[in-house]
């Protein structure tokens, strides 16, 4: 039976944050890829709460959250997840995290080993010097109003082979809304961390299962922003690590394959 989530947010000295909430048991916070927002936990939430107590939360700058008083970093992104863990109450718990989110949820488990029992990284993508630069760039930029409203065409079409023309890409559309005339915060964030990161993810100790869609890297591919012989730097930098790809999956399969993700996840956090 599905769960009800409630919405709240967390007061921080850079601002508000948003987060849902709801379940019951063992904990597992989740964190969205950029430029989406907790609406990427949509259809897992509810599926997931019966087994589980479920928290996402919107990244400063994305969602509903407050765009944040300056440049954060990967470390700030992570201390504002444990800021929320720590407000919940919450010692210890599991976390998912989706590309970007990917990025923080492998540096809380880096900086903060004792609060973290099991991670979850999905499709999260390593990058080189080049990529790194192109979205340092494009994410610094952000998005930009058009006086035509061609911008909102423009993000309509940027995901249309993989999320559909139906509510999804919809959904999509507005979190993107929500990011424009400003940075985008969190995708800086990684931009400046991506490099590092396979020396940090080598202090993660706790349990992890790398989990990825079988056509998730082709949007990366075609926007030159990533490469197929650069993608084992996880399994490399983490010994207690499994791989599980999920036929037919997209950059947006947490939304559409739910079902499936939810049997990984049970399979996975309930292993002893």
């Amino acid at each position: 039976m599905n769960q009800r989530i409630k919405r709240a947010f967390l007061d921080t000295e850079d601002g508000q944050i948003l987060y849902h909430i709801g379940g019951e048991g063992e904990p597992i916070l989740l964190l969205h890829m950029t430029p989406r927002s907790s609406d990427e936990f949509r259809e897992l939430m509810p599926i997931l709460a019966p087994k589980k107590l479920v928290i996402a939360m919107d990244l400063m700058g994305l969602g509903d959250s407050d765009k944040p008083p300056r440049v954060y970093s990967v470390a700030d992104y992570a201390k504002s997840a444990i800021a929320l863990l720590d407000e919940l109450g919450i010692k210890k718990t599991s976390i998912l995290g989706s590309l970007t989110g990917g990025y923080i949820a492998g540096e809380v488990a880096a900086a903060y080993p004792e609060r973290v029992e099991k991670l979850i990284l999905c499709n999260v993508y390593g990058f080189d010097e080049e990529e790194k630069d192109k979205i340092f760039k494009s994410y610094s930029q952000g998005y930009q109003i058009k006086e035509d409203g061609s911008h909102l065409m423009e993000r309509w079409l940027a995901r249309v082979s993989y999320a559909g023309t139906g509510e999804l890409n919809h959904r999509c559309v507005l979190d993107d809304l929500k990011a424009f005339n400003s940075p985008v915060y969190p995708g800086v964030a990684v931009a400046n961390y991506c490099l590092s990161a396979q020396e940090r993810f080598r202090l993660i100790k706790c349990p992890t299962l790398i989990l990825s869609g079988e056509k998730a890297l082709e949007p990366l591919e075609k926007a030159g922003l990533a490469k197929a012989e650069n993608q084992l730097w996880l399994q490399e930098a983490i010994s207690d690590s499994q791989s599980v790809e999920l036929e037919g999956g997209t950059l947006w399969m947490i939304n559409q394959m739910p079902e499936e993700i939810l049997k990984v996840l049970t399979d996975f956090l309930e292993k002893q």
